[in-house]
């Protein structure tokens, strides 16, 4: 066992125990995440989990790394420094292709202003542990790896002010280091194969965090699985041109344990959109494959895997989006009636196709939990990729922000780690770790991203995750049409009713009563 594993083990569990999950939200995240500030400051400064440990697990220093130690020191990191230059570059050219009259560039003095990429390379900033994610919920891609582990920085710039005192401010960029739950290889003490029960069972028992990365045997580099990036890559204020608007720029580099290098990788279930509209043989390809009723069951259930041919290696997440699956999500211009020009009069899937594919599926027994209708199907089109997730319910285009503990204060309890969207599927991914450590077959099946897992728990009824103020609902069930047989469970709790807030006819949220 390396340097790393021992000394991460040493910090999780002299500090487990002191894990405080007083936040409004905690007993959701039990079990699933940690999100206390405390105990995240504690493991950040102690360097038991910065990114540069886990990746140089022989280095000497007993300090986080800055940026541009990190990415000069650390060979497995070479090349994602370009592979984001190109992508910025890519998307410098598109703006100014379609909006020549607006500059782009860094600081205020252009109407659309990038991320700085020169902090990526600064001595002043470096990445500090945001929060730990447990998702043995995706044990479905890799079963023998039972699912991720997360760990979550973002990247912070660290400054002293003129009268000595220093000062920190968090940047909108977020680094995840992906872990696997385990290695096949894994023992415990006595020699034994750790299972998914046993990893599950340390996650649910607050007082023993071995299950993190916890391994006695596993070479260290079998764990490591990947990298994602996600920056705030431009805003931009209203105009005449557009709304205002920020992207997002979404990257996944997997890592080759071979040549010990991050590599450049296709985004999981990111359709390659532009691509697929531009060739007619790949265009019917990707319609066969995703409507074959097999692979139809599964992207109903949220756990389809699409094959890398139909991917893309990057992702841009625009904000705000409409809460119907608007024109600025990737996906938009594939379905009937949707887009302008080209894409609206020749779709990839027609209302057709997906009704016909609906009945072979039933035809065949298959029974669909959450498309029921073209609609249901249109939106599951958007939130299972990488980018449409993003733009639901997400704290701008992020998910896990974090707690900014590097704040004076900012440990107080009623501030929230993470979206809508991640707190709402906090109870289905508990049920998961749960049936693991009992030794039961999980259920990996999810609802759409709006709305949370209706099976199992109540916990979260009457609250803006389910049915309370502020959630996700169909108007259908307002009473401004028929019900779409996809949405008919997005109700309203007593008091409350769907109305509309967006450009929407099917979707709106769940707001007081007016006379």
């Amino acid at each position: 066992m390396s340097r790393a594993p021992r000394i991460l083990l040493a910090a999780i569990l002299s500090l487990g125990s002191a894990m405080s999950l007083s936040a409004e939200n905690a007993p959701l995240v039990r079990g699933t995440a940690i999100t206390d500030p405390d105990l995240l400051k504690k493991l950040d400064q102690s360097d038991a989990l910065s990114i540069s440990r886990l990746l140089g697990p022989e280095r000497n220093a007993n300090v986080p790394l800055t940026s541009d130690q990190l990415f000069a020191s650390l060979p497995q990191l070479k090349d994602i420094p370009p592979a984001i230059d190109a992508e910025f570059d890519r998307y410098i050219a598109q703006h100014k292709a379609k909006f020549p009259s607006e500059t782009i560039g860094v600081g205020e003095d252009f109407v659309v202003q990038l991320f700085d990429r020169a902090v990526m390379r600064s001595a002043n900033t470096r990445f500090v542990l945001a929060g730990i994610v447990n998702r043995m919920d995706r044990a479905y891609v890799s079963e023998e790896s039972c699912g991720e582990i997360r760990l979550i920085y973002r990247l912070a710039r660290f400054e002293t002010r003129p009268d000595g005192s220093s000062a920190a401010t968090r940047l909108p960029m977020t680094f995840n280091l992906v872990m696997k739950a385990r290695d096949a290889r894994q023992t415990d003490g006595s020699g034994k194969p750790i299972t998914c029960a046993e990893v599950a069972r340390r996650w649910l028992d607050n007082g023993d965090w071995q299950g993190l990365i916890g391994s006695h045997s596993a070479p260290y580099d079998a764990m490591i699985d990947r990298i994602e990036t996600n920056i705030q890559i431009s805003i931009a204020p209203k105009s005449a041109l557009h709304d205002f608007r920020s992207d997002y720029l979404l990257k996944v580099f997997k890592y080759d344990a071979a040549t010990k290098t991050f590599e450049e990788s296709t985004l999981e279930n990111q359709i390659d959109r532009d691509r697929i509209l531009a060739d007619d043989a790949l265009r019917r390809d990707f319609k066969t494959w995703l409507l074959e009723p097999a692979n139809l069951r599964e992207f109903d259930h949220g756990t389809v895997l699409i094959p890398d041919k139909y991917l893309a290696k990057a992702a841009v997440a625009p904000t705000p989006a409409g809460l119907d699956g608007s024109a600025l999500q990737p996906e938009f211009g594939m379905m009937q009636g949707e887009g302008k020009g080209e894409d609206k009069s020749d779709p990839v899937f027609t209302d057709n196709d997906v009704v016909g594919a609906l009945k072979q599926a039933a035809a065949r027994g298959i029974t669909m939990e959450n498309i029921r209708s073209v609609a249901g199907f249109q939106r599951r089109l958007n939130d299972v990729t990488c980018s449409g997730c993003h733009q639901t319910r997400g704290i701008g285009g992020f998910h896990f922000p974090g707690v900014d503990w590097l704040t004076e204060g900012a440990s107080n309890s009623t501030i929230v780690p993470a979206s809508p969207h991640f707190v709402g599927d906090q109870p289905r991914r508990r049920d998961i770790l749960t049936a693991f450590a009992e030794g039961k077959r999980p259920d990996f099946s999810r609802g759409f991203a709006s709305r949370p897992q209706t099976r199992g728990s109540r916990e979260l009824a009457g609250t803006e995750y389910q049915d309370g103020w502020g959630a996700h609902c169909s108007l259908q069930n307002a009473g401004s049409g028929t019900a779409d047989r996809s949405f008919t469970s997005w109700t309203c709790a007593k008091g409350l009713t769907c109305q509309a807030a967006a450009a929407s006819n099917r979707i709106g949220m769940c707001f007081i009563k007016t006379r």
